[in-house]
This record gives structure tokens, sequence and C-alpha cells, in this order.
């Protein structure tokens, strides 16, 4: 039996959850649904495939990360840690409803958080500077796919 449920979560997992890991769901997924609205692929032009769609949760998913952050409180950071858990644990779920197979999986999501890392580094940057050029060149590479 190896203690799996259905979706790959372990009974053992279920009793060792952090206290944020539930809120931690719940705010990626505001994340994703906001991400997917289909204002940003129907007048913003943003592509609508799979990258496209990685690309704008990814957006979501860093500025989420970033104000949480932010918070001064000991919640802030742990929220922050959950919601990127969230992110990478449903990135995995998806492959593996997609059918990758279990071997590929792993580094899928490792390609995934590394793109991820990239852009949040990217972003990040250009806010530390106030650089709203630096910000408008990360996103049209990152989210529009352009050359700049």
């Amino acid at each position: 039996m190896g203690g799996k449920s259905m979706g790959g979560t372990s009974m053992l997992g279920l009793l060792k959850r952090r206290p944020h890991d539930r809120a931690g769901f719940q705010l990626y997924g505001a994340a994703v649904a906001q991400a997917r609205s289909p204002h940003y692929f129907a007048a913003l032009g943003v592509p609508d495939t799979l990258d496209g769609r990685f690309d704008m949760v990814a957006l979501f998913a860093f500025l989420l990360v970033d104000r949480l952050r932010q918070d001064e409180s000991p919640q802030g950071a742990a929220l922050a840690q959950a919601v990127f858990d969230a992110m990478f644990s449903d990135m995995d779920q998806n492959l593996r409803q997609m059918g990758v197979s279990d071997l590929s999986v792993g580094k899928r999501v490792k390609a995934m958080w590394t793109a991820f890392h990239g852009r949040a580094h990217s972003y990040q940057d250009a806010l530390d500077r106030g650089d709203s050029a630096m910000l408008e060149a990360a996103l049209a590479r990152n989210v529009w796919r352009a050359e700049v």
C-alpha cells in the first residue's frame, strides 16, 4: 500500500501538516484563479499555452510570496513558504494528471522550479531597484516571450 491515498498524499503526511499549509493552498488557489483570468489572454495577448499559463501563475505566485515575505509577523514567512510549497505540489500533481511518467516528473518539476526562480529573481531585482523599464523588460521576456 505504501500509505498513499488519491492525489499522492500519504496518510502520515496528512498528520504532519504544518499549521499554515491549508492557508497556503487557499492563497495559492486564489493566485491561480487570478492568473487564469481570460482577460490576460484575450485582451492583453498573453499566450494561451501551457508556458503562458505557467508564466502567469509564476507571476502571481511571486507577487503573493513577495508580499507575504514583507509581512513583519512570523506568519508572513511561514505563509510565503506554504504558498511556494503549494505551487510546486500543484505542479507535480498537474504533471502526473497530464500523464507525465513518474520518472520524468521530478526532472520537470525541477525545471519549473528553476524557471520560477529565475523569473522571481528578475522581478525582485527590478522591484528592488524601482526600475520600471527593467520590470517591463522582464515581463515582456517571460510572460509575452518577446526578445528584449
